[in-house]
């Protein structure tokens, strides 16, 4: 199975992927490349793969990419190979993608599935990023702004999870939940890249 998670900046992604990881999930978390900068905490290979402007332009000439987009005025995209890697040896794939990427891969793989993780609310989100202080003023603002938009893509996805504050492990179990029925069905949903 190929999992699609996206949900607009702020909302807890990563958090919920790392505890994933740390539940053990048995699932494969593609890494995501990118054109942003590094934060001070992030290693290249691990949390992104982080490429120059000039060399992700190449990847994306070359068809390397399953989809890519600009995202907050940096580029994104899921490396397709690894994806196709994973899925050949039947090992199930999540992409932490955002809604123009989404978009891509539903149009190319319409059997992935699609879950969307949201805020409790606009608000709630706001105040996260505040909180992160990981981007500049107008940085944030371009976040939020974004948001809205982003929101506006829910009802294309088949899931929602709402990641409350203080409730992480509450929305990583409903992504669990999710994976794992999908998993129980009698059709399941296979794609080949």
């Amino acid at each position: 199975m190929l999992v699609v998670l996206s949900g607009p900046s702020g909302v807890g992604k990563d958090a919920a992927i790392d505890r994933m990881k740390e539940k053990g999930l048995d699932i494969h978390f593609a890494i995501t490349a990118t054109t942003r900068q590094k934060r001070p905490s992030e290693i290249d290979g691990v949390d992104y793969y982080f490429y120059s402007l000039d060399q992700f332009t190449s990847m994306i000439e070359r068809g390397e990419f399953l989809e890519s987009a600009n995202v907050h005025g940096n580029l994104y995209g899921s490396p397709r190979r690894q994806v196709r890697e994973q899925l050949s040896q039947g090992t199930d794939v999540l992409l932490k993608i955002d809604v123009q990427g989404a978009r891509q891969v539903k149009a190319k793989v319409p059997d992935a599935i699609f879950i969307f993780l949201t805020p409790p609310s606009i608000s709630d989100l706001v105040g996260r990023l505040r909180m992160r202080n990981t981007e500049s003023d107008a940085e944030r603002a371009r976040r939020i702004q974004n948001a809205y938009v982003e929101m506006e893509a829910l009802e294309t996805y088949d899931y929602r999870v709402v990641n409350h504050d203080n409730r992480l492990d509450e929305a990583v179990n409903q992504i669990g939940c999710i994976i794992e029925a999908e998993r129980c069905r009698v059709h399941r949903r296979v794609v080949t890249l």
